[in-house]
């Protein structure tokens, strides 16, 4: 090897172990793919990859075959080649081959996101692969981001764009925010209302102290049950699972507007304009409602093969409730305290229709008011106590905790911030971000079993553009990829900023607008 070659190796994620040798692999246009024909699409990727990266369309070929074993790349999956888990993988590196091994295709595909990051320009122009051996796989199992389109509707090909980056960032849950009360998303067959009108509202909030900027613009859209498939489908091929979800029995409004026979007063309602939390929810007396939950879930569980189904949950009013003869007449049939309970009642009704479909209930951290519902996870934002709370009972748990995973938060303090949102304090550098621990040092070690992980969250009401959206993700999004990836102790932030540098060109390859990590 030169002593000017370049040997800087720097992954992120961190991988558990990186050992480096002498030597590099250099790719030409003899250089070719070996993989078994089962997993062909996996082979595609990597084409593409290299192809974007070095400008060489390599040949695909089958491992089974009688192929040289030299000036290739090796893509095995065995159950007896390595020992990592089903994500996990092993890569090694040397002057005529490559070799990635894993248990399961995923594995194989955060490999590829790996070797994306070590292809280096040698000083002859050559594109090389130093040699390196590395072992790693993910210390959690939920890693992912949740996009809220409710609020503000983003195209298919953005969300499937939106995909791309989880993918780079082995990240594999999308969770889909799809129904809002400024906007109901997903075409529902039976009840076309939903979209027809539901999915339009006369115009939206902008920042403004008193709460009373309107742009005047009509805003409108919404997922075809065929683009919905074509989404699921894209996100599967990346070893991402789409989680959606449905809010009840709250941020209904889009829904009521359509249908108002399901709201305590009968309407009229609109799909709101401004944000915040509204009073107007689900009747919780009213048998309709639950026929119509279970209708509108019948046809999205037909979308999503997702084992978890996202039902929301949180910021529910009881207003109405108080005031609603139903609702009242059902707590004394039930035999419930107050209306607490009734929402536990509520949601409760809604597992027990998603366990006998197969599938089980996440929900937000409000779901524990009133008891828990008995086979529920909880996602806890307001903080880590809910799920402290959760796990303690056993109960599996995602941690989305505001104080690190909210990024519709201020990056920074500088008054020409991109805007987020309106409350105050909703501020959130990467740094923070960075030091973000999923376990709780409260939470009893034989409990700790059932954090699952962690995900960042993107409110959009104020985020009306891709762009902007994609500033609010990245590179907070890169930060919180180690974070559920990578070991704790692996963790430094001076290091990770380092390996950001030179991650930073993944993300300029593909034109995204993120933001500056190195300003002010």
């Amino acid at each position: 090897m030169s002593k000017n070659t370049p040997r800087t190796i720097s992954i992120i994620p961190k991988p558990i172990q990186i050992v480096e040798s002498d030597g590099y692999f250099c790719f030409n246009l003899k250089s070719a793919i070996l993989v078994s024909n089962e997993w062909l699409e996996i082979g595609k990727f990597l084409q593409t990859y290299i192809l974007i990266e070095t400008g060489l369309l390599l040949d695909i070929r089958d491992i089974n075959g009688s192929h040289p074993r030299e000036n290739c790349i090796i893509l095995s999956i065995n159950a007896e080649l390595t020992p990592q888990g089903d994500e996990g993988y092993s890569l090694s590196a040397a002057a005529n081959k490559i070799h990635i091994k894993a248990l399961q295709p995923a594995g194989i595909f955060y490999g590829l996101q790996t070797l994306r990051q070590l292809i280096q320009t040698n000083n002859d122009g050559t594109k090389i692969i130093p040699a390196v051996k590395i072992q790693d796989s993910p210390r959690f199992a939920w890693r992912g981001l949740m996009l809220d389109v409710g609020r503000h509707f983003y195209s298919v090909e953005f969300v499937k764009r939106f995909i791309d980056l989880l993918a780079l960032h082995k990240m594999n849950t999308f969770h889909w925010h799809l129904t809002e009360d400024q906007g109901w998303r997903i075409e529902i067959k039976k009840y076309p209302r939903l979209t027809e009108i539901g999915s339009q509202r006369a115009e939206s909030e902008q920042p403004g102290g008193d709460r009373n900027h309107f742009d005047g613009q009509p805003h409108d859209g919404f997922y075809t049950q065929t683009e919905i498939k074509e989404v699921v489908a894209y996100a599967a091929s990346r070893f991402i699972t789409v989680i959606p979800e449905i809010e009840l029995p709250g941020h209904s409004l889009g829904a009521l507007a359509s249908y108002p026979e399901l709201g305590c007063t009968g309407g009229p309602y609109e799909v709101q304009t401004s944000w915040g939390i509204k009073k107007d929810v689900y009747c919780a007396g009213n048998e309709q409602v639950y026929q119509f939950l279970e209708d509108v879930l019948s046809e999205v569980l037909k979308l999503f093969p997702s084992q978890v189904i996202h039902i929301g949950g949180d910021e529910v009013p009881k207003d109405r409730w108080r005031d609603c003869p139903k609702c009242q007449a059902t707590i004394r049939k039930e035999g419930l305290k107050d209306e607490d309970e009734l929402q536990s009642y509520f949601i409760k009704r809604i597992e027990k229709f998603l366990n006998a479909q197969g599938r089980q209930l996440i929900g937000w951290d409000e779901i524990l008011e009133g008891g828990l519902a008995p086979n529920a996870m909880v996602m806890s934002w307001r903080g880590i106590e809910g799920g402290i709370q959760a796990a303690a009972a056993g109960h599996d748990v995602v941690m989305s905790p505001t104080s690190h995973c909210y990024f519709d938060y201020y990056q920074s303090k500088n008054a020409d911030e991109p805007g987020g949102p309106f409350w105050e304090g909703a501020y959130l550098p990467l740094e923070t971000v960075y030091a973000y621990e999923p376990i709780p040092a409260d939470l009893a070690s034989e409990k700790a079993k059932h954090i699952l992980g962690a995900q960042g969250n993107i409110w959009t009401e104020f985020i009306a553009t891709e762009d902007h959206l994609e500033y609010m993700a990245l590179p907070r999004g890169t930060a919180l990829a180690e974070v559920v990836w990578s070991q704790p102790e692996q963790r430094d932030y001076q290091d990770f900023l380092q390996r950001l540098e030179k991650f930073l060109p993944q993300l300029q390859k593909l034109d995204v607008k993120y933001r500056d990590p190195y300003q002010d």
